[in-house]
């Protein structure tokens, strides 16, 4: 299996998911046409600049074999490639789910393995 990719939802956004069967993604990721997900090494940066100070989020691990065509590495923060997903997520390809514990200084703690 190829490295995880991730997605930073809140968690009753994973709970309505759950009851469909698939997450469709967040208003930004309507808006922008794909659901926005990060490398590994993205996860900790992502955090900092979209959540600071966000409660009850979820880190979504993701096998992007099972994802196909439908995921697509594009230039986005940084001109950094990010993968983005066209298309609903279905959580029959989610590989983990870990609660994303908030700090008192507004950050969140990663779990053990993601970079910081």
């Amino acid at each position: 299996m190829a490295e995880p990719v991730y997605k930073i939802c809140p968690e009753a956004a994973l709970k309505e998911a759950r009851q469909r069967g698939r997450f469709g993604g967040s208003a930004d990721d309507a808006r922008d046409g794909y659901i926005h997900l990060s490398a590994r090494h993205q996860v900790a940066g992502t955090l900092a600049t979209h959540f600071v100070g966000q409660t009850d989020l979820v880190l979504i691990a993701i096998d992007p074999d099972r994802l196909g065509e439908r995921l697509r590495w594009e230039t986005s923060r940084g001109g950094e490639l990010f993968p983005h997903l066209y298309g609903p997520l279905d959580l029959a390809d989610v590989i983990s789910v870990q609660p994303l514990e908030l700090q008192e200084d507004g950050s969140h703690r990663l779990p053990k393995g993601i970079a910081s």
